[in-house]
């Protein structure tokens, strides 16, 4: 039961034990290159507390490639305009990247607010391996598709992409699955935590687990609706309404929790998947919230929540507009993380830099273009001071800032919306980390940056600039959403026919 390839679902009546299986998809299928755009140019507890089996590690798997050999990474970005765009970077061993278009059409009628990727299917002899990819929108609905985990081949370039100002690698293979309608309001958040499910969250306050075999729906989680106690500062919901919904949820590691926040609830939700009950409920206190910058107007609900592990342990990241607590396992506040002056923040995640020691740094997108990241360990933190206020209360500590990517000193000055981090062995064996962070302003930036020197900037006692630039790619799309994975070299003697 603690494996992750075995995922335990529920319902209010029974339990669901689903082996980790794919079998043939049942929705239509449709080339997805085959539709284009025709204007424009195309180019995220206080009560019963469960016991974990398996420590929360960030999955960023290196893959082992020749130095000498290009490396191809499949980026997919989702937007304001409704504008599904997949494009490849490879990058050359000289640190020169080409950029190319796989696919690129109006996937939804409204807004792209998510996207999501599952693991590669499992290699098998004579075929090719495959990545389900699903976006979700204003619309309700969520878009499941089959894209290839290998870089597309030069076969299928035709004369006339090879002379367009933008390189198109078409791949035939991609394919449209269906769409799923399992919820009646915005998709916020997807998510595949393993091959075989796929988790998604709406504003109608609900999370849907989905089988991927024959996506049917497993079950339902209800999350209760807030009820009104005044209308906060810059609240958008309609008049009478209450403002409600998942804004977003991290599932644990073993499977077994899961942390949900959501609109009009300065609470967090923790969730037992194997009782099908909730755990507990941990409130955000009024001196907690002032600790992350939200006042007496401020909402006050948490935004972005994400699991992490450290040397000292298991954690998890509950992220605010322009902050983010660090809890330890026992639901104690342990840090915040934004320094003075604070800045809008967008996107978080943990990023493995030692898998040995779980040595992990939490990466935080900011308003002003840079992606920065943070010890939380203890031992970089700093002692408590005294509140402003006195009473004899002490203030949160604030975590270390061990580096930056980004900023103005890179060139980039608009806020980075979202970011995909994918590990790669370097040249010299040791790890790399290539970031594709997608700005508001249409550009998607790819960054490169050396385990190696996350490591000694944890060293230091002030914040380093590091990683590289490797080039920008302007979408013309107002960038919402991105995704990431390196693609797989394609195995010798297999065409696409065999997909």
């Amino acid at each position: 039961m603690s494996r992750v390839d075995r995922f335990v679902l529920f319902s209010k009546s029974q339990l669901f034990f689903c082996e980790t299986q794919e079998g043939p998809p049942t929705r239509n299928h449709n080339t997805m290159a085959k539709r284009k755009r025709t204007d424009g140019v195309p180019n995220r507890v206080t009560s019963q507390q469960s016991t974990i089996v398996k420590k929360a590690k960030p999955s960023i798997p290196a893959v082992n490639a020749e130095p000498s050999s290009p490396l191809t990474i499949q980026v997919v970005t989702g937007s304001y305009d409704r504008i599904l765009h997949g494009l490849t970077a490879t990058i050359l061993p000289d640190d020169q990247v080409e950029f190319a278009d796989t696919f690129l059409f109006n996937a939804h009628n409204s807004a792209i607010r998510c996207l999501a990727l599952s693991p590669p299917s499992a290699p098998e002899p004579g075929k090719l391996q495959k990545v389900m990819l699903a976006s979700g929108s204003s619309d309700e609905r969520i878009n499941v598709y089959n894209i290839s985990a290998h870089p597309p081949s030069r076969k299928h370039q035709d004369a006339l992409s090879s002379v367009m100002p933008r390189k198109i690698l078409e791949n035939p293979k991609n394919r449209e699955l269906g769409t799923l309608l399992h919820h009646s309001s915005t998709i916020t958040k997807l998510s595949f935590p393993t091959k075989s499910k796929l988790i998604s969250a709406s504003e109608d306050s609900t999370i849907a687990v989905t089988r991927t075999r024959d996506w049917s729906l497993l079950s339902t989680i209800k999350a209760p609706i807030p009820k009104p106690l005044g209308r906060p500062s810059g609240d958008t919901a309609a008049l009478g309404a209450t403002p409600s919904g998942i804004n977003d949820f991290s599932v644990h590691p073993s499977m077994k929790l899961m942390i949900s926040i959501s609109r009009g609830e300065r609470c967090m939700r923790l969730w037992n998947l194997m009782t099908a009950k909730k755990a507990g409920v941990l409130n955000f206190h009024r001196e907690i919230l002032q600790e992350v910058g939200e006042g007496k107007h401020s909402t006050g609900e948490g935004r972005k929540v994400v699991w992490g592990s450290t040397e000292d342990g298991d954690e998890f990241c509950v992220g605010f507009d322009r902050d983010a607590l660090i809890f330890s396992m026992d639901s104690t506040p342990k840090c915040r993380i934004m320094p003075e002056p604070r800045r809008k923040i967008h996107e978080l995640c943990y990023v493995v830099i030692d898998s040995e020691s779980d040595s992990s740094l939490l990466a935080v997108s900011t308003e002003d273009g840079k992606i920065m990241f943070f010890s939380t360990k203890s031992e970089d933190l700093p002692p408590a001071k005294s509140s402003a206020e006195g009473k004899g209360k002490a203030s949160l500590p604030v975590a270390k800032l061990v580096a930056q990517v980004g900023g103005k000193e890179a060139g980039v000055s608009g806020r980075i919306k979202d970011f995909g981090i994918v590990r790669v062995a370097g040249k010299d064996g040791k790890g790399e980390l290539v970031i594709a962070a997608g700005s508001s302003d249409g550009k998607l930036r790819i960054f490169k940056l050396a385990v190696a020197e996350l490591k000694e900037a944890s060293k230091s006692k002030t914040p380093e600039t590091i990683g590289k630039l490797l080039g920008t790619y302007e979408t013309q799309n107002r960038i919402t959403c991105v995704e990431a994975f390196t693609m797989i070299p394609r195995p010798e003697g297999v065409e696409d026919r065999y997909i």
